[in-house]
């Protein structure tokens, strides 16, 4: 057959109807696959930050970002309020794939990274200078630390430092021993320090710790301004021991088998957004912390200044025992010497 031949053929009005049926249904594919994102991701993450917090709108305000960013391919869903459980619950959904990522504080991250714990030894740091300091150092090193592990981490967001807070007024060491003391469910760090005191702690996950201060199971707790009001801890107390017991601060973390299947474009403008956010909560937490000392002073509760010779009680017994953990391998005794010079150079600055 020739091509005049070919030419030749008619064409007849049913075939033409099904060409133009069949180009309807390509342009139709086409249209709907341009709409629906390559790929398209649904990171799963759990915390236990209560709705509402400015911890939680951040968030919100970030996972929108991302998803306006990345043209819907990567959608941040968070689950908060402790509904999927405590930290060690999180930390199960995420090994077993129910969960992509979570947030925890440096005690709960524990598990997976021991030297989370270090920031957050008892009577470490007495001021937030030196806090600002030591993080401008080892923020980096924590956060490869994570990655390591096989976590991603966006950041460190400051959480406040956490104080003795009780129904009875807490002076001296001796006061402690009197009370029934809360120690986060699973933290061997708080558990080893208030043993090192002589008082024996009542582990509970951060969940029941309210239940717990209503029925008297406990009655002296170690939290943040903030956490104190955010948790609602605060109306079960009616002291504060207004010494620094110890830094906390939480992160987001996400498997980082989970985070490398974003594309390389996607990991760096999540990356981008994300560590913005935790440089904004980090800010706006001390900030609201700074608030809610004032907020607990007005509603009534006390603040207590430890004397200088009680203080010096708390820091040699409790020094004894961050030293014997060292020893025991709860963190990394390389880790813990280059904070601890750190903190030597910052505090012979200041003597100067």
């Amino acid at each position: 057959m020739n091509k005049s031949q070919v030419l030749s053929i008619p064409f007849s009005r049913q075939s033409g109807f099904a060409l133009s049926r069949l180009v309807a249904l390509l342009v139709a594919v086409l249209l709907f696959s341009a709409s629906v994102p390559a790929q398209a991701i649904t990171l799963k993450i759990a915390t236990l930050a209560p709705d509402g917090t400015s911890w939680m709108r951040e968030m919100r305000a970030a996972a929108k970002q991302v998803k306006e960013d990345t043209a819907g391919r990567v959608t941040l869903r968070f689950y908060p309020g402790g509904v999927m459980g405590n930290d060690k619950s999180m930390l199960r959904k995420i090994r077993v794939g129910q969960l992509h990522g979570c947030t925890l504080t440096g005690g709960g991250l524990a598990s997976v990274y021991p030297d989370s714990q270090v920031y957050s030894l008892p009577f470490l740091f007495r001021s937030f200078a030196e806090v600002d300091y030591v993080r401008q150092r080892m923020d980096p090193l924590f956060l490869q630390g994570m990655e390591d592990k096989g976590f991603i981490s966006f950041g460190l967001s400051e959480a406040g430092f956490a104080y003795l807070m009780s129904q009875s007024p807490l002076n001296q060491v001796d006061d402690l021993r009197q009370q029934k003391v809360w120690a986060p469910e699973g933290d061997k760090i708080s558990r080893r320090a208030f043993e090192a005191l002589d008082v024996s702690p009542i582990p509970l996950p951060l969940t029941d710790v309210l239940t717990g201060l209503q029925t008297g199971l406990i009655n002296t707790v170690g939290t943040s301004p903030v956490g104190a009001i955010a948790l609602q801890w605060h109306t079960k107390i009616k002291y504060l021991a207004d010494a620094p017991l110890l830094y906390l601060y939480g992160t987001l973390i996400i498997k980082k088998n989970i985070f490398s299947r974003l594309s390389d474009v996607d990991q760096k403008i999540v990356k981008k957004i994300l560590s913005g956010a935790f440089e904004r909560i980090n800010k706006q937490n001390r900030e609201d912390n700074e608030g809610a000392r004032l907020a607990l002073q007005n509603q009534g509760i006390t603040f207590i200044t430890p004397t200088e010779k009680n203080l010096m009680q708390w820091r040699q017994l409790l020094g004894k025992a961050v030293d014997d953990m060292g020893e025991a391998g709860f963190y990394s005794l390389d880790v813990m010497k280059q904070l601890r010079k750190h903190l030597e150079v910052f505090r012979s600055a200041q003597t100067l």
